[in-house]
């Protein structure tokens, strides 16, 4: 692991006045750009041959004097690469700690690099927040996010240990077998529907038997589902509710807009709804869950000070639903991330402008942190 020295000494050669604001190209690279430009950064985007054009050609930065900020865009400069695992390359990591790059590290650290290890040990350029955190997200790690739920006290759902233990509701999570990085989500109420849905999976080849057998089943909490998404602040030591939003994914979203003859038709001819998240929108909460929901955060917080350091720096998310079980409400997590969540969404739920008066994006709120650090010169706390 990259320790904290390592990171220092590449920091004091950095010019803290010309800072630029890295990110891999997908996932949450706009959002992050779109506020760092805002607070007076420079960006770059590390983007794949292919699909680039996002970031090269449709946002990319230009001048425009009749624009609000006398520019389009919001990404300064693209680096192509022929993969995105290529962003340890040698040349690459030169180029960005030329532009005095502190990179915001997103799920695409996980999903494109298999060996999470060449992000831990290879890339030598200061991350904003936790550098191994994406990799506690995976629940085949030590230190993963059942543990640290449990270590925080906040409700999760019942883990059954196999099939044969399921006796009520239960999803099933297991890795894909062509986009392992992905899960095919399924549901059973005992082993014989477990054994009968699996095993149509297995023989489509949907999934793989060593993908099953690492599976995790999961009480299935029957709630109003609803992403808590925070950031910690180092500096000022505070917890904020940036936003809140659920996910949309299909091909369930349009399954569940036909009527109940069309739904019975589909599955009698052996359609099974699958659920790929392709996206978010914002919802909100009455305000008697918005302590709740800070509680939790604040456990979380605590918990990671104690089980994992440095501890959590800048944003995350809790992510499950609101049970109300005998009529008593309480938030059940069942996802944890413990980096930028995929939700520009966030910014038009009301929560952070409670706080500034109006609403900020999780780009913007980094880059104000960053600024923070740099203006008291605490970049260092901040970085990993």
């Amino acid at each position: 692991m990259i320790n904290q020295n390592d990171i220092s000494a590449i920091l004091e050669k950095y010019d803290p006045s010309q800072i630029t604001i890295g990110v891999l190209g997908g996932h949450s690279a706009l959002d992050v750009c779109n506020g760092a430009k805002k607070y007076g950064f420079r960006t770059v985007v590390v983007a794949q041959k292919g699909r680039d054009k996002t970031f090269s050609q449709y946002y990319k930065s230009r001048k425009d004097s009749y624009a609000p900020r006398g520019e389009t865009g919001c990404v300064d400069e693209v680096i192509l690469v022929d993969k995105f695992a290529d962003v340890v390359n040698e040349d690459v990591q030169e180029k960005l700690r030329e532009l005095n790059t502190i990179f915001i590290h997103n799920r695409y650290f996980w999903v494109y690099f298999k060996n999470f290890s060449d992000i831990e040990d290879k890339f030598m350029v200061p991350i904003f927040g936790l550098r191994q955190g994406v990799k506690l997200e995976e629940r085949d790690q030590p230190l993963n996010q059942y543990h640290l739920l449990e270590k925080a006290g906040i409700r999760m759902p019942k883990i059954f240990d196999g099939p044969a233990a399921i006796d009520s509701l239960a999803i099933v999570k297991v890795n894909e077998a062509t986009r392992d990085y992905e899960r095919a989500f399924f549901f059973a109420h005992d082993k014989a529907s477990f054994d009968e849905v699996s095993g149509k999976m297995l023989t489509s080849g949907q999934i793989k038997q060593e993908a099953l057998d690492k599976a995790v089943i999961e009480e299935f909490i029957v709630g109003a589902q609803v992403n808590l998404n925070f950031f910690y602040s180092e500096i000022d030591d505070e917890l904020e509710l940036m936003g809140t939003d659920t996910r949309r994914q299909t091909d369930l979203d349009g399954f569940l807009r036909l009527n109940a003859k069309d739904q019975m038709a589909l599955l009698d001819s052996g359609f099974k709804p699958k659920m790929i998240e392709t996206g978010h929108y914002a919802v909100t909460m009455k305000e008697s869950l918005v302590e709740k929901a800070y509680d939790i955060g604040e456990k979380f917080v605590t918990a990671m000070k104690k089980e994992v350091a440095p501890g959590m720096i800048g944003p995350f998310a809790l992510q499950g639903a609101v049970a109300a079980d005998d009529g008593k409400e309480e938030f059940v997590i069942f996802d944890v991330s413990m980096r930028i969540p995929g939700s520009p969404g966030t910014k038009y739920t009301p929560y952070s402008s409670y706080k500034y008066g109006e609403s900020i994006s999780y780009g913007e709120r980094i880059a104000i942190e960053l600024k923070k650090a740099i203006d008291s010169d605490r970049l260092n706390e901040i970085l990993t």
